[in-house]
Formats: C-alpha cells, sequence, structure tokens
C-alpha cells in the first residue's frame, strides 16, 4: 500500500498542467502515487498526462470517455486510490518543493482524520497567502466545534479540498467522495459533511499549494448557467444539516452562508448570460423560499443593510419558473 496518493483532476489546460506535473515530480516519493484524471481534455492535456504517466514517478494516468466536471474526477481519482493518506491538486495550480511530505509529518505526528492548511492565491504575479480560518495551529480539535458562529469566517467557509490532506479511515466511512454532476461549489456539502462527522482534524499552517486565479477555463471565470449548481450544492448542505442531531445549532451558520454566496453572485450578475442572469433570480429567490424561514429572518435581521436589502427584495418577489408569483 502506498504511503500517500494525490487526486490531481484535469481539464482543457495545457499551458499550466506542466507547472502542475513539475512540482509532483518535487514531491515524489517511492511510497507516493499520483492519480492523474484527465476529465476528457480536448486541448492536448491528455498527451502531456500519458507523457507524464511514463516519467513520473508513482503517476497513473486515468482518462474519461466524457466530461464529468471537477467532482465526478476526482470521485474517479478516490476509487482508484491505494494509499494510507490522501490528498489533492487541482491540474492548474501547483506545489511547494517537499509540501506533500510535510504535510505527511503533520498528520503522522497529529494522528488525527484531517488536517487544513494555508494556501498561497496567485493572481497574476501578485502572491498572497490565504489563512485557514481556525485560531489554534497543529493542535487536534472537534471538526464539529469549528463550523461555528455563524456570523464570522470559519473553517467550512475554506472547503478547498487541496488545502489539506486525510487519513484513509475518512475514505473507508464514505466521507471524501463529492457529489457526482456538481459543476460549481462541489467543495461546500463536502468540508461540511466532513467537519460534522469526522472526528479529529487540526489546522497546521504549511502555505504550500500554490492557488491560480484568473485562469480562463476556470469555473471561477465563466457565467454559464453551470455557475448555478451553487444552488444544488447549498440545498445539499441545508438538506444534511436539517437531519443533523444538532439543527437548531448548525442552521443559522448554513442559511447564513448560502445567503451570502446568493449576494455574491449577484455582485457580478452583469457577467452572466441575460438568460442564465434570468435563471439565476428565478432559482435564488426560490431558495429563499426553501429556507427555514424563521432562520432566515433572524440571518437578514444580522447582516449588513445592503444584502440584507437585496436578499429580502428576492425573497418578497420570488416567482416560480413558469412566471407566477410564489
Amino acid at each position: 500500500m502506498p504511503k500517500l496518493s494525490v487526486v490531481v483532476p484535469f481539464y482543457n489546460v495545457r499551458t499550466y498542467a506542466p507547472d502542475a506535473l513539475r512540482s509532483l515530480e518535487l514531491n515524489a516519493r517511492e511510497d507516493f502515487e499520483f492519480l492523474l484524471v484527465d476529465d476528457c481534455s480536448t486541448d492536448g492535456t491528455a498527451d502531456l498526462l500519458e507523457r507524464a504517466a511514463g516519467e513520473l514517478p508513482g503517476a497513473v494516468h486515468l482518462r474519461h470517455a466524457s466530461n464529468g466536471g471537477l467532482a465526478t474526477a476526482r470521485n474517479t481519482g478516490l476509487d482508484a486510490a491505494r494509499g494510507e493518506y490522501l490528498a489533492f491538486l487541482d491540474g492548474d495550480d501547483w506545489l511547494a518543493p517537499g509540501h506533500l511530505a510535510r504535510m505527511l509529518a503533520a498528520m503522522e505526528a497529529l494522528g488525527c482524520d484531517f488536517i487544513r492548511t494555508d494556501h498561497v492565491r496567485c493572481t497574476g504575479r501578485t502572491r498572497s497567502v490565504q489563512r485557514v480560518p481556525f485560531g489554534p495551529q497543529s493542535v487536534v480539535a472537534d471538526p464539529r466545534g469549528a463550523i461555528l458562529p455563524a456570523d464570522r469566517a470559519t473553517s467550512v467557509d475554506y472547503p478547498y479540498a487541496w488545502a489539506g490532506m486525510y487519513h484513509r479511515r475518512l475514505l473507508e466511512r464514505g466521507l471524501l467522495h463529492f457529489t457526482d454532476g456538481l459543476r460549481t461549489a462541489e467543495d461546500r456539502p463536502w468540508i461540511w459533511r466532513l467537519h460534522r462527522e469526522a472526528d479529529s482534524f487540526a489546522a497546521v499552517g504549511l502555505p504550500g499549494v500554490f492557488y491560480r486565479r484568473g485562469v480562463s477555463t476556470s469555473l471561477t471565470q465563466i457565467r454559464d448557467e453551470r455557475q448555478l449548481d451553487f444552488i444544488r450544492a447549498f440545498d445539499q448542505v441545508l438538506a444534511e444539516v436539517a437531519a443533523d442531531p444538532e439543527s437548531e445549532l448548525l442552521l443559522p451558520k448554513s442559511v447564513r452562508t448560502y445567503c451570502a454566496i446568493i449576494a455574491h453572485h449577484f455582485g457580478s450578475i452583469e457577467r452572466y448570460e441575460p438568460a442564465v442572469a434570468k435563471k439565476l433570480r428565478l432559482m435564488s429567490a426560490a431558495a429563499l423560499g426553501r429556507m427555514p424561514q424563521d432562520v432566515l429572518d433572524r440571518v437578514l435581521d444580522s447582516m449588513d443593510a445592503e444584502r440584507s436589502t437585496l436578499l429580502r427584495r428576492l425573497r418578497g418577489g420570488r416567482r416560480t419558473p413558469s412566471g407566477a408569483t410564489a
């Protein structure tokens, strides 16, 4: 059994894949495996991965026959993973030399289910370190206790799967797979489930992942209908939290986060295609109507005036897809 499996999905990132692959080479060990998942790329990325599978120690090339999206590609890698520990990287990002070994050493020293790490955000030539929003460093803690408070950024608001490492027991408990087919916000139900159901975690710093912002093929840059999957993702979060034994305690946080993400999308609604912008309005209004209304009332009362006003207008004027007022 390998000590570590690293799942790396790729989709049409031929320009950036060499950086990711080179960084894996600088992290390679004889007991590491790299699962390179090509999500049916059409730009020559697959050729790079096929070559890497023959040159990079521990590399395995897995290829989808059709494009399934990031969540499905990660699941393909997880299904093939044999390691005692697991980690992720996206095909347009890269790692500092030796980063995987440092994370593994932290995992083994702490003995917890998973660790969360800081990362470096890269926008053009600008670099900035993004911290895990959890205070104690290198201290094993209860993941459920890191979900709250509702009105402040917490660990569930830092959903990046590649910013951490995970013990195989989480995979065997069904906590590491993503919701198949989600094309954006796939990590939101994932991080909430991890924090509600895992037994232990720690924040350890170690900013060795370089996250590339502004990539033209990234869904953070594309404003088509795929972006609306955030609603399906947060509906899943709400449904699972509502079924939790501590739902009364956790619902305000999940509702507030959902509301904040809706408001965020409306902040750049002019970048959407007109038909998609219309659908965003309809789906967001319907989503507000599905939330527990007493919790939503309290959340809107606690938010800043700009977002609260926007969300109240949406809530008051929600319409069904047929156009009738709900």
